[in-house]
């Protein structure tokens, strides 16, 4: 295997070989960072030692499976279980008050992944006796991750530092009551699952699909170049209720972007806003 991590690949190769992949399998990946699709490729010609991305691009319109490890690199998901545990403790202060007033709660978890988030969310959620009226629609482009995430079947070895993550985000009970322990894995409690609706919707080409009174999509954004996170929040602004609440993710901010205006802040530095309502005149 030779050494490609150095390889140069230069942003025509690149723009014509994610052309290819929007135009056979319908996955657009044009408008993300280049630096972040550069070393995901680099990585995946690595994995299926592949000399060059010229020999990948023709062989990639006939070969299902190499397209689907390299969909699958593409979305890599880094995620945990009550991940930056402060932002849960100032959500359960600043968020969870105004949810209280709304009869029945929508809330829409962009880019879930393997679906730690959510049922990071469904946990804090039953805790403060909200859960019961909410329904919690959870989406990726991935559907991979969709199914580990409707499983939510986890390695047992990570649930050690899941709990230390839950105690610090404010969580009120033991953190083994949310799960059982089965051959090396835990399994969420089904009573997790129940107002959960996982479904397949891709930010990048997929538009508003529903009303919601809170939307979290936190560290999704961070690869995406400025006009499609322009894009990307212009659909949420779309999607939200008039007092409707967003979460993005510690390295993102609404700072700078067209729809800032739009939004007061709950908490800048765990990057909790609400939308203003808008006065028409």
């Amino acid at each position: 295997m030779g050494p490609i991590s150095n390889q140069y690949i230069s942003d025509q190769e690149i723009e014509q070989f994610l052309e290819i992949i929007f135009n056979h399998y319908g996955y657009d990946f044009r408008e993300y960072s280049r630096a972040h699709i550069k070393r995901r490729i680099l990585h995946w010609l690595h994995l299926q030692d592949i000399p060059t991305l010229q020999a990948a691009q023709e062989q990639i319109p006939q070969d299902i499976p190499l397209a689907t490890a390299l969909i699958r690199q593409f979305s890599i998901c880094v995620t945990e279980m009550f991940r930056d545990p402060q932002f849960y403790l100032k959500f359960r202060q600043v968020a969870i008050p105004l949810l209280r007033t709304i009869p029945f709660i929508r809330i829409w978890n962009a880019g879930c992944a393997s679906g730690e988030e959510v049922y990071s969310l469904a946990i804090l959620l039953k805790e403060e006796g909200l859960y019961s009226r909410c329904r919690i629609y959870a989406t990726d482009f991935n559907e991979m991750n969709l199914a580990l995430a409707r499983d939510g079947i986890y390695k047992n070895e990570r649930m050690r530092e899941y709990s230390i993550n839950y105690r610090l985000s404010g969580g009120k009970e033991d953190f083994s009551t949310y799960y059982y322990s089965q051959y090396k894995a835990a399994i969420m409690h089904q009573n997790l699952k129940q107002n959960i609706v996982w479904a397949n919707h891709n930010l990048v080409t997929d538009w508003v699909f529903n009303e919601f009174d809170l939307i979290i999509c936190r560290n999704v954004m961070i690869y995406f170049t400025r006009p499609l996170r322009d894009k990307v929040f212009n659909l949420f602004v779309a999607s939200l209720s008039p007092q409707g609440i967003l979460c993005l993710g510690t390295k993102e901010s609404l700072k700078f972007t067209l729809v800032q205006d739009q939004f007061s802040i709950l908490s800048e530095s765990e990057k909790i806003y609400k939308r203003k309502l808008m006065h028409h005149s």
